[in-house]
């Protein structure tokens, strides 16, 4: 059973108070850029066990009445069709999903903004969408020298060509579908216009990672270096913090390096810099409800073997670099951790190694262990993911919980009528033909209630899982891992 290492009450009571705080630091006006996902955050689930993964919304929740969401959209990535590769649907319908979600929990959505706009119809066509919606929609431009020639940056020949946001709320949350928005330079703009209006308004940036009153090298701090492992993040020390203030805190590389140029920008649009390190733009609470470091660090530590698993396999299809791979490795290293620590791994490999046929196992959240195997009728993930359930329901391994008469019509329609030439059942077939045996086996109807205890265990695959399969566990919230092998 898995430790709560993090306090979600205490989180959700001290970040939205500490907000509040540097919301009234800056007279009542502070645009708030949320960096990281917003909600269905898994990896600070994953990593901070305890931390509840609508946690920041639930935060936000509580300022609701001061809130005011404005969601960034670059106009390049809907003219690209760019995909979100965690849910594999495109950017700009997150941006419906996000608006749906924030105005179903009662969250104001005032407006959609277009940033890099270049009258890309297709960017033009989504705003009449949007605006057929409600939405008001205002467009943000290229500038030429952005961020490095402040000049001009912050000028009229700059931010003054951006839109102007009419915003009604003192707290404006800018957030967005994925990175390469354009957040910050719109919360930038923003502040040049509110300033031009003789307003005062602040900026803060909300990032849950980096963890900055963490170590360096803290495995929660090393989890975020492997998930961000494609993108060249780099976690380092705060030279600016430690030379205004002597201690030490974690940041990031790009923050650092941009740092000089957004002091230089604050100081054209404010008259002077707010902020005397990047740290201190940061609003972050999370560190300061860790209750059990053990607890999180073995959870971090996992998490990392989790994330070089998925490397390997991404190496495997070529979605990535050696050098992703080799980041991976150096991560492990600084860890301290084994691949022999993710019990499941050995315990596949030694099923695989006694049947000759790929193989998988299950850690349940009590730690039990069970297998599955190749056989005629099922895949080693559809055999592993009934062999759960009747542990899960303390059912005898021998007893059938599908009838031969419900998984032979599905094998029928897969090979003579749909063209597969595997008839073996997938884990989202194998779940249909449950349900269907569930509504007349008492046997099988105890297995099914069994499918949200599921939630939480790990498991590991000797091939590569179709996709099918990866979603059906990822759905019922277990965390996968396989090797990097494609199916024979």
């Amino acid at each position: 059973m898995e430790k709560h290492g993090f306090d979600n009450a205490k989180y959700l009571q001290m970040q939205s108070q500490h907000i509040r705080q540097r919301l009234d630091a800056f007279g009542g006006k502070l645009y708030l850029e949320f960096g990281g996902k917003l909600f269905d955050d898994h990896h600070a689930a994953r990593v901070l066990p305890g931390f509840e993964p609508d946690g920041k919304l639930q935060m936000l929740l509580q300022l609701k009445d001061q809130v005011e969401m404005v969601i960034v959209i670059n106009a390049g990535d809907i003219e690209k069709n760019k995909i979100r590769g965690d849910l594999g649907i495109t950017y700009d319908r997150d941006v419906l999903r996000l608006l749906n979600i924030f105005r179903d929990l009662g969250l104001y959505v005032s407006s959609v903004v277009l940033t890099r706009f270049q009258e890309q119809n297709v960017a033009k066509a989504f705003q009449a969408r949007l605006e057929g919606l409600g939405l008001k929609v205002y467009h943000h431009f290229d500038i030429d020298g952005y961020p490095s020639d402040t000049a001009r940056v912050v000028s009229e020949d700059g931010f003054g060509r951006n839109d102007y946001i009419e915003t009604s709320r003192s707290l404006v949350v800018v957030t967005a579908p994925g990175p390469g928005s354009g957040k910050l330079a719109t919360c930038l703009s923003q502040l040049y216009h509110e300033h031009k209006r003789g307003v005062t308004a602040g900026y803060a940036k909300f990032e849950t990672f980096p963890i900055w009153n963490l170590p360096l090298n803290h495995p929660v701090n090393l989890a975020y270096e492997a998930a961000t492992a494609d993108l060249n993040d780099v976690n380092m020390l705060d030279p600016f913090h430690l030379e205004a203030y002597g201690t030490t805190t974690v940041n990031y590389n790009r923050d650092v390096e941009a740092f000089p140029v957004l002091v230089a920008m604050f100081e054209q649009i404010l008259g002077a810099c707010p902020y005397k390190s990047p740290t201190d733009m940061g609003v972050n609470m999370v560190g300061n409800c860790i209750v059990d470091d053990e607890a999180v660090k073995e959870a971090s530590r996992q998490e990392i073997i989790r994330r070089y698993y998925t490397a390997l396999c991404d190496h495997k299809k070529g979605k990535v670099s050696d050098e992703v791979v080799r980041k991976l490795e150096l991560l492990l290293k600084k860890a301290n951790v084994d691949l022999s620590a993710r019990k499941v791994v050995t315990a596949a490999l030694t099923k695989a190694e006694e049947t000759g046929l790929p193989a998988a196992a299950m850690e349940l959240p009590s730690g039990q262990i069970v297998t599955g195997k190749t056989s005629d009728l099922l895949g080693a993930s559809a055999a592993l993911l009934l062999n759960a359930l009747k542990a899960l329901g303390g059912i005898r391994d021998k007893l059938h919980l599908i009838a031969p008469v419900v998984i032979d019509p599905i094998q029928k329609l897969k090979v003579d009528y749909l063209g597969n030439r595997n008839p073996r059942l997938h884990t989202d077939e194998v779940l249909i033909a449950l349900s269907i045996s569930a509504a007349t086996n008492p046997t099988a109807e105890l297995a099914m209630e069994q499918l949200s205890n599921l939630r939480g265990s790990e498991v590991h695959s000797t091939v590569i899982l179709s996709e099918v399969d990866e979603m059906v566990f990822k759905r019922l919230g277990i965390r996968v891992t396989c090797e990097p092998k494609f199916k024979g």
